[in-house]
């Protein structure tokens, strides 16, 4: 287990104090936190904001090209609809449906609908500006929140690079330093008790 040097009394903005004892390695490990500091901050602030805002224009995207479509039931669906009057999602089941797009054209899928729902019964489906189903886009809330919840996560990773490589460089030089000690003190060393 390397050694810390002592470091006495906390003091502000120590590292930019003139000092006699003041060594080369102690002014490189003064740019190396300032560095460090710097791009942490950085590198998290421009990758978070640059996420965010391109989930937030793909979300708008979505939003503004998706559309709904009234889809209609092909085959009566195995069930019984009075049993499941108020099912949750996750007790639907598996569909074919069809669907007309604003070209005219004729497109089929699946989807979940509910038990023992006839052919012909009407369901609300989304659909791509080529016709193919999608999910239902989200809202203007759900993209703010999804756009800084990416954001932040993003902003944190990137930050982690910078900070984790300014640790480790500061960390080798403080091992610099203490062999360095280690390297006088064992040239001195041996002098003091021929002064008295």
């Amino acid at each position: 287990m390397p050694l810390k040097a002592f470091r006495g009394p906390k003091v502000w903005l120590w590292r930019w104090r003139r000092n006699p004892l003041k060594r080369r390695a102690d002014t490189v490990e003064t740019w190396v936190v300032l560095g460090a500091w710097l791009l942490t901050v950085l590198a998290g602030v421009l990758a978070g904001l640059t996420a965010a805002r391109s989930l937030e224009r793909g979300l708008a995207r979505e939003r503004a090209d998706w559309r709904p479509a009234v889809a209609r039931v092909v085959d009566r669906v195995p069930g019984s609809s009075a049993a499941h009057r108020h099912v949750s999602s996750g007790e639907r089941v598996w569909a074919k449906v069809r669907w007309t797009v604003a070209s005219g054209s004729a497109h089929t899928g699946r989807v979940r609908v509910d038990p023992g729902s006839e052919a012909g019964t009407p369901v609300t489906v989304w659909t791509d500006p080529r016709g193919h189903l999608v999910s239902r886009p989200a809202s203007a809330a759900e993209a703010a929140f999804r756009a800084a919840l990416t954001g932040g996560l993003v902003g944190v990773s990137a930050a982690a690079v910078p900070f984790i490589g300014g640790l480790a460089l500061r960390g080798r030089l403080e091992h610099r330093r203490m062999e360095a000690w280690d390297a006088e003190w064992a040239r001195f060393g041996p002098q003091w008790g021929r002064m008295v």
